[in-house]
This record gives structure tokens, sequence and C-alpha cells, in this order.
């Protein structure tokens, strides 16, 4: 029993609700399965809350030392310290946005929206992205200029405040790597990324401190707002083309048509959309017509088969009698827009 028991709680904090089940019912006993399965659900649970804890964690340590950095930067005239606020700045915003719009995302589809609010996960990204890059580009041009007209700055001022920082990064670091999921282990990341990145400002102290090398802290600015940029924009681009509907990354479209026209006893593929609603769960529509309608249901299945391999979760498909059927039911561009017209005249 005492065994039982030692192995129950081992699987309970580090393995599956599957294997706690098992145990539960071939060690326990059938009629403990149902107490182990809440047991389960009591330290996943647990888990989840300490996740919150940890962004909410990360959203406040980087919004309040953005905060200290604008402050910090302006006092000692540092152009770099401003733009490590900006990148710090977004950080918290995106953080923040996305701990609140990861619960409205996960809700189920209603009357409301019928498709679900998936794509409020990806409206912190958007946000974030634009903030980010519209921040940059002032860091950027008004660095320019001091590229060719360096001002002092406070470098022993910027070196105790880039020891502050580190310990700080570090300190977040630690707490967040305890954690398990894949945003704390990013956020980990990103903390790694900003101590290095204050590393860059003690040395400019340093050096500054021995030399009057002014120009150093421009170029770091630079630096800092054009690496913030980089990832920014291909971030802003990725999530627009979410939402603008387009092919998920990484599918072949040509190919999986070419696939779907290949497969027994359909006659040819009239109609293939391929979209996501939040860059993970994929949907696809397929139109085609088959070689003879008592193929209907293999070929249906061998069409979701395939698009479910290809990583396509919600499959939808409809069997047209021929290509003239299909064009006759398909949406008419021209026809809507007189419609529209109409309506807007009235």
């Amino acid at each position: 029993m005492n065994d039982a028991v030692a192995d129950w709680t081992f699987l309970s904090l580090f393995g599956s609700e599957e294997h706690l089940i098992s145990l539960a019912g071939v060690r326990l006993g059938t009629n403990l399965k149902k107490f182990a399965q809440s047991h389960f659900h009591y330290i996943k649970g647990l888990s989840n809350m300490k996740t919150k804890c940890a962004v909410w964690l990360a959203f406040f340590l980087n919004l309040s030392f953005a905060i200290v950095e604008f402050i910090a930067g302006g006092i000692f005239g540092s152009s770099a310290v401003l733009a490590d606020s900006v990148h710090d700045f977004g950080d918290a915003v995106a953080i923040g946005i996305s701990a609140f719009l990861e619960s409205i995302s996960n809700r189920k589809e209603d009357s409301h929206y019928t498709l679900g609010y998936k794509r409020f996960s990806l409206l912190g990204a958007m946000v974030t992205a634009v903030i980010l890059m519209t921040g940059s580009g002032m860091v950027i041009l008004e660095n320019m200029v001091k590229l060719f007209h360096p001002h002092p700055v406070n470098e022993e001022g910027l070196f105790w405040l880039g020891i502050i920082a580190i310990s700080v990064n570090v300190l977040a670091s630690l707490v967040i790597r305890k954690g398990q999921t894949k945003n704390e282990s990013i956020l980990s990341l990103h903390f790694l990324e900003d101590t290095l990145g204050w590393l860059a400002v003690i040395l400019m102290a340093i050096v500054l401190r021995y030399t009057d090398w002014y120009i150093l802290d421009p170029l770091l600015s630079l630096a800092i707002s054009f690496f913030i940029l980089s990832k920014a924009i291909p971030r802003f681009w990725s999530t627009l083309r979410i939402f603008l509907d387009a092919v998920p990354e990484g599918v072949n479209i040509q190919k999986i048509k070419t696939d779907l026209a290949e497969l027994d006893h359909v006659a040819s593929i009239n109609q293939l959309n391929l979209w996501t609603m939040d860059g993970l769960e994929k949907n696809a529509i397929v139109h085609v017509c088959l070689e003879h309608v008592k193929h209907m249901e293999v070929c249906k299945e061998s069409i979701r088969t395939l698009l479910k391999e290809s990583g396509f979760q919600n499959v939808t498909i409809e069997v047209d009698e021929d290509l003239a059927t299909h064009r006759a039911h398909k949406r008419n561009i021209e026809e809507l827009e007189a419609e529209s017209e109409q309506q807007h005249h009235h």
C-alpha cells in the first residue's frame, strides 16, 4: 500500500493523467479512480496557478523597470537606456495583453463568435509589434543625429543602473525558469537577452569612464533599436498574414492539391481553402468532383485522412456534381458588388 501511494504521488507530480488513473486502478483499487483523477486535476490547477503568477511577475518587472529606465535614461542622458526602455515597455505590453486575451481566446464558440475566440490571442502580438516598431523608429531617427553630435553621458549612473538591472533580470529568470511551460521558457530567454544587453551597457560605462568616446551611446542605442525591429517586423507580418487568412506558414498548397487529385475516385479538385485562426489550429475546405457518387464516403475519408496527416484539424468536404454546379453556387464577386452598390444608393 505504501509503495502504491509513493508511486501515485510521484506520478501526480511528474506523470500524465492516464498513468495516474491507471495506477490508481491497479494498485489502489478501481473505486479510487475518481479520487486519483481529481487529485491530478488539483496538482495541474496548482501548476497553472504558478504559471499565471510567473507571467504576471514578468509583466510587473518589465513594466516597472521600463519606467525606471525611461526616467534614468533622461537623467543620465543615455539614448541606449531610453531605447531599452522602449524594448521593455513593449515586452510588458505583450505579456500583459497576452495573459488577458489568452483567457478570452480559450472560450468556446457561441452565437456572437461562431468560429470561436481564438484570434483574440493574436491581438496582443499585433499591438505589441506596432508599439515596438513605432518606438524603435523614433529612437533611430533621434540617434542618427546624435551620431554626428554625441552628448556626454553619466557613466557612473549607467554602471550602477546596469548592476541593478542585471540583478533584477537574473532573479526573474530564476523564478520563471522553474516553470515547465513553453511560455515560461520564452520569458526566461527574454530575461537572459535583457541581461546580455545590460552587460553591454556596463561595458560601455566602463569604457566611457576612461575615454570620451560618447559616440558609443548612440551606436548602442541604434544596435538595440535595429535588433528590436528585426524581431518585431517578422512578428507583425506573420500575425497579419493570419488575420488576412493566408495559407498557413510551412504549408505547400500546390503539393496538397496534387496529392488530393491523385486520390482514388477523385475526378477533380474544384476548390481548396487553407487557413488558420490562431497560427496553431489549421482549417481546410475542399470541393471535389468524384468519378462516381457511390465512392463518396470512402473518398471523403481519404481526403480527411490526407489533410489531417498534413496538420489540418478541421476539414470540411463538399462533393459537387460537376464543375458547372460548383461554379453556380460559388460566390460571384460582381453580383456581390452590384448588391452592395444598390444598398448604398437606397
